[in-house]
């Protein structure tokens, strides 16, 4: 009784994890599709500004406080920060799925961080999976890098971030109250923009230029934050009902969301060098699982043994 309870948990986590990665894409787009009338880093204050109001009725109404680790969340929401901003860099001037078949690197580096501050082995064979993972993004860079610059590598950085992201996630989501969380990460990341907006208008950069937002714009803000608040509280809830190595191959419907998105809304679709790319990203990223879970079984059986 008690394994089918968990079972069912765990089907309800990969449910929860799927439904997000199908709504994920639509605050990028939202992101890329404002990014021609105000900089970059006010749209992503604003989703944070904004998911920040939303939250906060709850955590009031809850009575409960950030919790324990307050270094440790200011951290997880600088990165939020940092990755949303170079997403919506990167989007402004690249087609959305090359951004995203790019940012799919973040599995693999999940799983070099989660070795590194984790304590997890990483044999050769996953090592050999993350090198050809690489070079799978570097298929995709190297002719958006031609035309479109830096901005081609934004979302690499952008996946560093989230992978850091997700590992201090899974470190304070085992104590932590869910709620809670995404209101740190909410907090959090809206000061650091609104720090990094301060310095970047001072020196001028073009990509956190200050101006006043128009009222349509306020609203659009809104309802951007909305999904992303959505799309988070559902990725927290699944990694509480269900192990990262269930949960982590998933992240790749993403993909077809952001493709489906950015052919309808903007008329864009990758060519048959960035499909190679990207089907090499996705190949990698899934023997990597497989390993993990295959190890991890492995380890399940000795213990047994034992």
């Amino acid at each position: 009784m008690e394994k089918q309870k968990q079972g069912g948990l765990v089907e309800v986590g990969m449910m929860l994890m799927i439904l997000s990665m199908f709504m994920a894409p639509v605050v990028g787009t939202m992101g890329k599709w404002m990014s021609s009338s105000i900089s970059v880093g006010e749209i992503a204050w604003g989703r944070f500004f904004f998911q920040f109001i939303f939250l906060l009725p709850f955590a009031i109404a809850a009575r409960r406080g950030m919790g324990p680790h307050i270094g440790l969340q200011i951290l997880r929401g600088a990165l939020m920060a940092l990755a949303t901003l170079l997403f919506f860099a990167a989007v402004r001037v690249l087609p959305l799925a090359d951004a995203m078949a790019i940012f799919f690197v973040e599995p693999l580096i999940l799983t070099i961080m989660s070795s590194y501050f984790l304590g997890e082995t990483i044999g050769w064979r996953r090592w050999t999976a993350i090198l050809v993972g690489f070079s799978g993004a570097l298929i995709v860079i190297q002719p958006s890098y031609r035309v479109f610059g830096l901005e081609a590598v934004f979302p690499i950085g952008t996946a560093f971030c989230l992978a850091g992201y997700l590992v201090l996630t899974r470190r304070l989501v085992v104590k932590g109250d869910a709620l809670m969380l995404q209101v740190s990460s909410s907090l959090f990341g809206c000061l650091t923009l609104a720090l990094a907006l301060v310095v970047g208008h001072t020196l001028e950069f073009e990509t956190l230029t200050l101006t006043w937002p128009t009222s349509f714009q306020w609203s659009y803000f809104a309802i951007m934050a909305a999904i992303a608040t959505v799309v988070h509280l559902l990725i927290v809830y699944a990694f509480r009902l269900a192990r990262a190595s269930i949960l982590a191959p998933f992240q790749y419907i993403e993909i077809i969301s952001a493709t489906t998105l950015g052919f309808f809304v903007f008329g864009e679709f990758p060519d048959s060098e960035k499909w190679l790319g990207i089907l090499v990203i996705i190949v990698s990223g899934l023997y990597v699982y497989h390993r993990e879970r295959t190890l991890a079984r492995d380890n399940e059986s000795e213990k047994v043994k034992i």
